[in-house]
């Protein structure tokens, strides 16, 4: 082996999951929507490029991302849309680079981006 391989498990936790993933996706859906939830997803893990190219999120970073989302500070933030995955991605966050914000600006092959995140969506 010359590279991690990736090991995908829909929602984390196939093997506990009975129905098909998109019942829990709706329902979940459902009850953001129900109970007017702010959601934030926050990338704790890699950026930049695949293994050997790219490097981890710094866990500085990581709290302050996570800190401005339960403080509310983003959720008046200017978000752009990500043409990917359809994610709004804030401009800005206090204290993070914004290269690592949007994750196509931390690798240098936007190309190489692009193949990396089609491979994730063929996964699902």
């Amino acid at each position: 082996m010359t590279e991690p391989e990736p090991s995908f498990s829909t929602c984390f936790g196939a093997p506990f999951f009975p129905l098909h993933p998109t019942v829990y996706a709706d329902l979940l859906g459902e009850l953001i929507d129900l109970h007017d939830v702010d959601v934030y997803l926050v990338n704790t893990g890699w950026t930049g490029g695949k293994y050997g190219v790219g490097r981890r999120i710094s866990l500085h970073y990581t709290r302050q991302m996570v800190n401005q989302a339960i403080s509310g500070k983003l959720k008046n933030a200017e978000y752009t849309k990500d043409s990917t995955f359809g994610l709004s991605i804030p401009v800005e966050i206090e204290d993070v680079p914004k290269t690592i914000l949007n994750p196509i600006n931390a690798w240098s092959d936007k190309e190489k981006y692009k193949a990396q995140a089609e491979d994730l969506i063929q996964r699902f």
